[in-house]
């Protein structure tokens, strides 16, 4: 496995994007669809947070 991955693994564990420490020895492998899907909504809610208008 490359170096690269596993740094990027361990990030999103440690994020909290992703939340079973298992998909570390399983990089390589596809991800199910609802699993990146989870992850993009969240890396999107933490770079661009809701906001709320003073209206």
């Amino acid at each position: 496995m490359d170096a690269w991955k596993m740094e990027l693994g361990k990030k999103a564990l440690e994020s909290g994007l992703l939340k079973d420490p298992q998909w570390l020895d399983r990089l390589d492998e596809p991800m199910p669809l609802w699993v990146l899907l989870e992850m993009a909504f969240q890396l999107i809610e933490k770079l661009d947070p809701p906001s709320i208008s003073y209206d």
